[in-house]
């Protein structure tokens, strides 16, 4: 850390809680992809994490350009990354408006894997002798448990596994985000002590191997404890929103796109966004 006062996360906006191919599916007509319920519409997995005065998203999926818009999101501080699969890194290519409106390049905070498919995925980015009109960035490397500073917050690597792939949660102040897991160490368990928030994977009821069904997430959020859990990186499989949720114990929530949670007087608070006020 440089010295400089770390700021406190006071806001965290849900922009999308949909699995890799989002909900509806295309050419599925399951319930819950035909359900007129908004909170059954849900871009690919990803949330803003706010302090007073600074903003960072973590992971570009392909749905970043949309979520930023209906947003309404003009300033961005960094990206950071849990993973390089193509959900959670497409759209990093849509960080060019922020270069433009503020006049720098975007701090990448990823792993080595993450930046080995940026460089892969956006070789142009990265050229020495690049052109115009490409996402001017700059890579931060992520290390497990080795904490760093993004957004002026300060955040915590989380080591987990998505299947067999190593990958990264993040813990900031006292809310961690978790998403594509399938196992958590007891090492990392040991640093998700005493959360307010916890935002988790549960992709489906039955079993996957490489992500949190609902049974296992229910069964995680309890050896948290977190005093609010919201499952996240929902599919299909999982339901319509408002008949999944009602089967969840007090405490446990599905999270849906536009949910804004925000800490006043060290309480945290769901704000709906106003575009999930037509629920039927």
């Amino acid at each position: 850390m440089n010295g400089a006062e770390v700021k406190r996360l006071s806001r965290l906006v849900f922009l999308g809680t949909g699995t890799s191919q989002g909900v509806p599916i295309i050419g599925c007509d399951c319930e819950t992809c035909t359900s007129s319920d908004p909170r059954d519409k849900r871009l690919r997995t990803s949330v803003a994490l706010e302090s007073s005065s600074s903003r960072v998203v973590i992971d570009t999926g392909p749905d970043f350009r949309a979520q930023m818009l209906r947003e309404g999101i003009r300033q961005l501080d960094a990206v950071v990354y849990t993973h390089e699969h193509k959900d959670h890194l497409a759209g990093m290519d849509d960080v060019r408006p922020f270069n433009y409106l503020q006049k720098c390049a975007m701090t990448l905070h990823a792993s080595d894997r993450v930046e080995e498919a940026l460089r892969r995925d956006f070789y142009y980015a990265f050229d020495e002798f690049k052109h115009g009109g490409v996402p001017d960035v700059q890579v931060s490397r992520v290390e497990d448990h080795q904490p760093f500073e993004a957004g002026g917050m300060h955040w915590h690597p989380l080591p987990i596994m998505h299947g067999k792939l190593p990958i990264h949660g993040f813990r900031v102040d006292n809310v961690a985000y978790i998403t594509d897991a399938s196992h958590i160490s007891d090492e990392t368990m040991s640093q998700l002590h005493g959360l307010e928030v916890l935002v988790l994977n549960a992709l489906r009821p039955q079993p996957h191997y490489s992500h949190f069904s609902l049974p296992e997430a229910l069964e995680v959020a309890d050896r948290i404890g977190a005093k609010r859990t919201y499952f996240t990186h929902l599919s299909h499989l999982l339901g319509p929103h408002e008949k999944a949720e009602a089967s969840l114990p007090e405490g446990i929530r599905l999270a849906h796109d536009g949910l804004t949670l925000v800490r006043e007087e060290g309480m945290w608070t769901e704000v709906p966004s106003p575009w999930t006020n037509l629920v039927p």
